[in-house]
């Protein structure tokens, strides 16, 4: 991306504060100072493809994923082999892409309570 603003620092993002209108951002930069950015809410935005959504029918115990996301299901569409499962989550909407199989055998209908389950490594940043 290119950008006329001059002063890029790099750095990486250590915590986020939401708040209703505004949010507060903290980096560390990389000679270690901190810079904090004062942005709209609704520009700290998490990105997850929906091949890297899985779908459980509760929480799952004894597994690396650490991003567990409770929500309900609000449609279901199926095709030959894939299905896509929207979910509401607090805070948003994800879409899982899974197996038409997968979907039946969940049981998944519009309606559903599930959890999505999300690798740490798949879930990039954006602002808007």
């Amino acid at each position: 991306m290119s950008l006329s603003i001059r002063n890029q620092l790099p750095g990486t993002v250590t915590s986020v504060t939401a708040g209703e209108a505004m949010s507060t951002v903290k980096v560390r930069l990389q000679g270690g100072q901190d810079i904090t950015a004062a942005i709209i809410t609704d520009a700290v935005k998490a990105l997850v493809k929906s091949t890297e959504v899985s779908l459980a029918t509760g929480p799952v115990e004894g597994i690396s994923i650490r991003n567990q996301l409770a929500g309900t299901v609000t449609d279901v569409a199926t095709g030959g082999a894939m299905g896509s499962v929207k979910v509401s989550v607090e805070g948003g909407e994800l879409t899982a892409a899974i197996t038409k199989d997968a979907v039946e055998a969940l049981g998944l209908t519009s309606g559903s309570s599930v959890v999505a389950l999300i690798k740490s490594t798949e879930v990039s940043l954006a602002t808007a």
